[in-house]
């Protein structure tokens, strides 16, 4: 699967999205069971393996591997959904595609003890094959006192309409396109507060959900600065210079920059999976992971977002003028993990959040 993916990385950047034919691919391969509870017919993985599988297809694309992300958050979201409405999504089985974008949050109406949702949403990553889709909404008046909180709410994907406008430096295959729902009403429990209460009792479903949420995009990043590396020491070994230079490889900055961004890599690796295994082994064991941990997972996410950027450029930059053509796919990674590390849970922000939470000091609202 992974070499089918690597052959058509150009054809899932020039089509936007993930073709269904390799989303059928990753179902068959087990990717959308692997994080869906045992109790439900999948695999029950434990997280850090799930992470490793995402960050592995990010390595033969990362478009594929951020698509391939939103599976263990659906087993993590989808924990907060009525046991009734769980039959429904898993009723073929844990294979289940899911996707969705949560802003801009839009109010809902209640009809006759149902919601009418009616909008329009951003960053539908994934959405062209999914078989449900979430969408944020808030529902006016939700508690009586202040405002209302976000929520998500779960529909079947024939009953949303995509609208493609996907144009965009990086990450073009994920088929982030805007979301739009018409009138559509449906009961009021196929939605759920996100990160709020879960009604699964399952360890994946109480893992934190913004770190969880964070922690799979950071994976992509990690995904494409290895695809980088691998390919700078593949020219290196092999590149001589139009100039009559020596080769790539037989140059000391050379081989002093590729060593440094493998450290930089292997180091920001071992703290995401050290701090996930660890954090994965307490809501296993049945305890909560506490604000401080919380704030380490967010902290490792950022860091690794933030790595894969500096490994990419160093690739990039030690390939000269090689890696500026449309056709090495060295330019590719470099665009990707930019866009990996733009996303609103991997800002700057939260390293202040995360420093306020080590200093014993409250931190932003909804962080960690």
């Amino acid at each position: 699967m992974l070499g089918i993916i690597r052959e058509r990385r150009g054809d899932i950047e020039a089509q936007r999205r993930v073709p269904r034919d390799l989303v059928q691919g990753l179902r068959d391969a087990g990717i959308y069971r692997a994080a869906v509870p045992k109790s439900l017919g999948g695999d029950g993985a434990p997280l850090g393996d799930v992470f490793r599988l995402i960050e592995r297809i990010s390595e033969a694309d990362a478009s594929v591997g951020w698509v391939a992300s939103f599976a263990p958050q659906g087993a993590n979201y989808f924990g907060a959904l009525p046991a009734h409405r769980l039959k429904e999504i898993y009723a073929n089985g844990p294979d289940v595609v899911g996707a969705g974008g949560l802003f801009p949050l839009q109010p809902a109406e209640r009809v006759n003890g149902r919601l009418r949702v009616n909008g329009r949403w951003k960053f539908g990553s994934g959405s062209t094959g999914a078989d449900w889709i979430s969408v944020g909404i808030v529902i006016p008046g939700d508690d009586g006192k202040g405002p209302p909180p976000p929520r998500l709410i779960v529909l079947p994907a024939e009953k949303v309409e995509i609208v493609e406008n996907w144009e965009v430096v990086g990450l073009n295959g994920t088929g982030s396109h805007d979301l739009v729902v018409k009138d559509v009403v449906v009961d009021e429990d196929w939605s759920f507060i996100r990160g709020g209460p879960v009604l699964l009792d399952e360890p994946i479903c109480h893992f934190p959900a913004m770190s969880l949420a964070a922690l799979s995009f950071a994976v992509v990043g990690l995904g494409a600065a290895r695809a980088s590396l691998n390919a700078i020491c593949e020219l290196a070994a092999g590149k001589m210079s139009i100039t009559g230079a020596p080769r790539l490889g037989d140059r000391v900055y050379a081989q002093t920059g590729i060593a440094k961004a493998e450290v930089q890599l292997q180091a920001a690796r071992a703290f995401l999976y050290d701090q996930v295994d660890l954090a994965w082994s307490r809501v296993a064991a049945g305890d909560q992971v506490d604000i401080e941990a919380r704030a380490m997972l967010r902290l490792a996410a950022n860091h690794a977002s933030r790595a894969a950027v500096d490994v990419t450029e160093t690739c990039f930059s030690l390939a000269g003028t090689t890696a500026i053509f449309l056709d090495n796919p060295m330019q590719r990674f470099l665009r990707d993990a930019l866009v990996v590390n733009q996303h609103a849970f991997l800002g700057d922000g939260h390293f202040e959040s995360a420093g306020r939470v080590l200093l014993g000091m409250q931190p932003a609202p909804g962080f960690p």
